[in-house]
């Protein structure tokens, strides 16, 4: 029987049919397998639902039902995605642009498995020996106990005394974490006032709920008294108690101090993961500084006393990736032999995916979206599997048009062993690698969700689509640039791997920072201008938002509707928000009901009594200007800057600058949670664009966005400093480099081959000396 005629071999494509997650229109696609499949299209015309949503979602939930009921209890549950036909799918791993976890214990190390194999390298060849791989980790404290233990021994009871002890690598005055706070208690509470009277400066401390019945009912102190006039017990009460049980009107609670209080709810987590109002309380309450007895280190004394050499396990982790790869190279020990070469193997993919510049010690919530990307990808390049589909989320993101290259080779490698390949992607330069490519549209939200190209690289540039027609735009250099307006002068800059460095950022004009990935722009503009009075810094950081958090609500556009809605009705604001007292009663203004089926995924249905749209009846017969609130809540950013017009000029200033940066498509109410990457990070600068700030710093704005809304990026930056703002932005898009008054490019390198500044001037002088691996891109771009 010849191969050709084998059953097996005709299931080469991954057939999709029907696909209607979020905006998707009945989709159907057929994939080919172990090929590399390029997905495009705008922001929002549903390259991640198509790819995410539908592919990846599905076979990572037939793979989950493999296991048991008992494991899967311990995974998240999937609901299967609304699609008629999915095929031939394989095993899908998913390597996405979600930042990593912003715990404070976790570090590039942690989360890559490279801590682990050092931990037990030092376990075994570390001098003095002080014990097994958890003496290294800081994330295991020391315990020692003793005591009585009751046994069952031949039908008889009998005590016997045990003790125990175990040796934690954890630094016992910083608990791992590498710092330590300092509370400004003055910052906690107005010591003029009583508890009563709203003392307590604390966010989400209101003394109309259950704190406020604890404060008034705990009994350790008067809650009528102001706070100068207690008595040391009681304001050690107030400020330290240890959780105790207490009866509050028959109800049992737990009563906690302030500063324990704190310490739990807002400074175990990561400070850039809270609500901005939260955020600005802790920087201004909460100092950290470096743990003065492990040195930031996060070690104890005894992990740091055992070393190969002259290195310890803290100097192995503060080392440069391609610094440290180099030493384990030179280790010679046979005993441990498969570990090092292990180790070796994980620390050269690094230097390989071009994060050699890294440390282990990097704590993980501190990379960009694509670094963390491709720290995921590590564990993925030496593997011996085949046939499995790789999934990645703009896998250049963050990357200089010098590191592109070897990321595409990177991709070229994983579908050259066998494996179907699936990437959505922006750049030119990563869609030009494509075998068969998918283009999503014509256009975002609710006018998206269709496919309108499918074929080849050369078949897209000839279609009519939106990427077809934008593939090849290559933005010219300008013939005049704007003359600045002083300078933001930074002086010995040494963040990270900068070197000393000096250097005038020019202000009312486009400034724009470049460099190769590691080079040092995030360290010098966020570590010397970001925090400088008058600077507005809008980073890359997810947008942290519930599925109540809607556009309406995070913008602060829902404040000026609901007050409006309340005075023409004259009822109050509260009635209008679906999170307060106008929420159905059924589904708490959620709009859906959640039904928990265990390990199987669970099931949201409408709510039948409000019908979806999570307001009471008596709610909606409300009107403002004909629209009751959940209309209003349904309109696109389009049409609400429209009805809104002149009727209410607050809510039409926020509504113009979603719609400035693009996002006009969007609903008031749709949920946070269903918007794409790029869609979040433009939704954040249409939040800022408002502040009073004369300096905009921008961190990589062209991430996930079209070749098309690049142009009205730019735009929308030449509006920004026409008005007088001055506007600095770290950028690797070409586009956007040509388009600059000013760039300043750092390099050479990445890591300590980095952290210079290499050129100074306007584009066409880059572009003119070719001096720099940016010049010699640009050059080539603008086509020089």
């Amino acid at each position: 029987m010849s191969k050709a005629s084998h059953e097996a071999d005709s299931h080469d494509l991954i057939r999709v049919h029907g696909a209607r997650v979020n905006n998707l229109k009945d989709v159907t696609v057929e994939l080919p397998k172990r090929r590399l499949t390029v997905f495009t299209g705008v922001s929002g015309s549903g390259k991640s639902s198509l790819v995410f949503g539908t592919i990846a979602a599905e076979s990572q939930r037939l793979i989950n039902e493999t296991y048991s009921a008992f494991v899967q209890g311990f995974m998240p549950t999937l609901a299967r995605p609304d699609v008629d036909v999915l095929d031939g799918l394989t095993t899908a791993i998913i390597v996405d642009q979600e930042r990593m976890g912003s715990d404070p214990r976790s570090t590039v190390g942690t989360a890559t498995d490279a801590n682990a194999m050092l931990r037990i390298l030092f376990s075994r060849l570390g001098k003095p020996y002080i014990g097994s791989p958890q003496a290294f980790s800081f994330n295991v404290a020391s315990i020692s106990g003793a005591g009585a233990v009751t046994l069952e021994k031949g039908g008889r009871t009998t005590k016997e005394r045990r003790s125990f002890s175990v040796l934690g690598g954890m630094c016992p005055r910083c608990e791992g974490r590498g710092a330590v706070n300092d509370m400004d208690l003055t910052q906690l509470y107005d010591e003029t006032k009583s508890i009563n009277e709203g003392a307590i400066t604390i966010p989400g401390y209101s003394m109309e709920g259950w704190h406020g019945r604890i404060f008034r009912g705990c009994g350790f102190f008067d809650a009528d008294k102001p706070i100068k006039k207690f008595t040391k017990r009681q304001l050690d009460d107030l400020l330290y108690k240890e959780p105790t049980k207490i009866k509050v009107e028959g109800i049992n609670l737990t009563y906690t101090g302030l500063v324990p209080s704190i310490q739990k709810s807002m400074l175990a987590k990561d400070v850039d993961a809270m609500q901005p109002h939260v955020r600005a309380f802790v920087e201004r309450a909460v100092t950290f500084t470096t743990c003065p007895e492990c040195d930031g280190t996060r070690l104890g004394p005894e992990a740091r006393s055992s070393k190969i050499g002259k290195v310890n396990i803290a100097d192995a982790c503060a080392m440069q990736i391609s610094d440290l790869a180099g030493w384990v190279r030179g280790l010679k020990a046979p005993s441990v032999a498969p570990l090092l070469e292990a180790l070796g193997h994980t620390l050269d993919s690094f230097v390989e995916i071009g994060l050699g510049y890294l440390s282990l010690d990097r704590p993980s919530g501190t990379l960009s979206g694509g670094e963390a990307q491709r720290t995921k990808m590590i564990r993925h390049l030496g593997s011996s599997l085949t046939d499995v589909t790789y999934v990645f989320d703009e896998p250049t993101i963050g990357l200089h048009p010098h590191d592109i290259q070897r990321m595409n080779e990177l991709l070229l490698q994983l579908r050259n062993k066998g494996n179907t390949v699936l990437v959505v992607e922006h750049k030119p330069e990563a869609i030009a690698i494509a075998d068969h490519v998918v283009d999503l549209g014509p256009k975002a939200g609710s006018e998206g969700g269709e496919v309108v190209f499918e074929g080849t690289v050369a078949g897209l540039r000839k279609s009519d689509t939106m990427t077809g027609r934008h593939l090849d735009d290559r933005a010219a250099l300008k013939d005049e640039v704007r003359k600045s307006e002083g300078a933001l002068e930074v002086r010995g800059a040494s963040t990270h791997n900068l070197r000393d460095v000096d250097v005038d950022i020019p202000l009312g004009v486009l400034a724009v920072i470049t460099g190769v990935a590691g080079s040092g722009k995030s360290s010098l503009i966020h570590g010397s201008v970001a925090g400088a009075e008058g600077v507005v810094s809008i980073d890359q950081g997810a947008i942290r938002g519930s599925r109540r958090s809607n556009p309406a609500t995070y913008t602060g556009l829902l404040e000026p509707i609901r007050k409006a809605f309340a005075k023409e009705n004259g009822v109050k604001p509260a009635l209008f928000s679906a999170n307060s007292e106008g929420a159905c009663p059924n589904c708490n203004g959620a709009g859906v009901i959640y039904s928990d089926l265990g390990m199987m995924a669970g099931v949201a249905t409408p709510c039948e009594v409000c019908e979806g749209k999570r307001f009471q009846a008596e709610v909606l017969d409300y009107k403002f200007g004909g629209k009751d609130i959940s209309e209003v809540l349904s309109m696109s950013v389009a049409a609400a800057t429209e009805f809104f017009g002149d009727k209410l000029p607050a809510a039409h200033k926020i509504l113009q600058r979603l719609g400035d940066v693009g996002l006009g498509y969007l609903t008031l109410g749709q949920p946070l949670t269903t918007l794409s990457g790029g869609e979040r990070q433009r939704i954040k600068l249409a939040t800022h664009l408002g502040s009073a700030g004369d300096v905009y710093v921008l961190d990589e704005p062209t991430t996930g966005l079209h070749l098309a809304d690049v142009e009205n990026l730019l735009g929308l930056l030449d509006r920004l400093v026409d008005s007088g703002k001055s506007v600095i932005v770290i950028e690797h898009h070409q586009a956007v480099m040509a388009h600059a008054d000013w760039l300043i490019d750092l390099g050479p390198g990445a890591g300590h081959d980095g952290g210079k500044v290499v050129f100074e001037g306007t584009p066409r002088e880059l572009v003119e000396a070719r001096s720099t691996l940016t010049g010699e891109h640009l050059a080539v771009y603008v086509g020089a």
